[in-house]
């Protein structure tokens, strides 16, 4: 579990990390904002960087904190905290790639993405999609609990319920993080988020629709 906690830090730290090493030479201004077709419509301070990392850092601590307090809820075994931090640690790995690309875009002073060798949708739901099949991996360890995994009034209905549906969540999300991961290789732009944003809904009404189905067997 200190293994856990120590990828988490580094993980959570990374970003800060590499945006104070990069702040000295980075341009006055940098690309701040961009449309949905990858336009500059705002440029800002070089210290807006820090924004992303700041985030990250409270999002690891929020995670710690809750790795910590589903450690003291859980009777047996510590399942739970360790779902927590594998969850924590691939959240922030999404981090450290936007933080990465907006360090890449702004050296570059990028007015257009288009102009960027990397497309950010297909990076950053590529990321998402092997985010979600780790996250999948671990989801049918999940003891019953009022905070993290696929919590509707069905699954929580009892420890079969719950069994069930964390079991099917963990399917769909690996299946969905499959399919996310390989539609970034052959779709970009608006077409690549749009996409993801379609599979993110359909995992989410079969779950949905799978725990409420399971509850009315059990």
């Amino acid at each position: 579990m200190k293994r856990k906690r120590i990828i988490l830090y580094i993980l959570m730290l990374l970003p800060l990390a590499a945006v104070l090493t990069a702040l000295p030479f980075l341009p006055a201004q940098i690309p701040a904002h961009y449309d949905f077709n990858g336009q500059v419509t705002r440029w800002g301070s070089k210290y807006e960087a820090l924004l992303l990392p700041a985030i990250a850092v409270l999002f690891g601590l929020f995670m710690l904190g809750m790795a910590r307090f589903c450690a003291k809820r859980e009777e047996h075994g510590q399942n739970n905290e360790k779902v927590c931090l594998i969850t924590g640690s691939a959240a922030l790995l999404l981090f450290n790639v936007i933080t990465g690309y907006f360090l890449y875009t702004s050296f570059q002073a990028a007015e257009s993405l288009s102009l960027v060798e990397v497309e950010i949708n297909q990076l950053v739901f590529g990321a998402l999609g092997l985010t979600m099949i780790v996250i999948g991996n671990i989801m049918p360890k999940l003891r019953m609990n009022a905070w993290i995994g696929l919590r509707t009034t069905g699954s929580m209905k009892n420890e079969i319920t719950w069994k069930k549906s964390q079991r099917l969540g963990g399917i769909s999300l690996i299946a969905g993080g499959i399919i996310i991961a390989a539609l970034c290789f052959f779709v970009k732009g608006m077409a690549c988020f749009w996409a993801a944003m379609g599979v993110l809904l359909l995992v989410s009404i079969v779950d949905i629709w799978y725990t409420y189905r399971i509850a009315k067997l059990y």
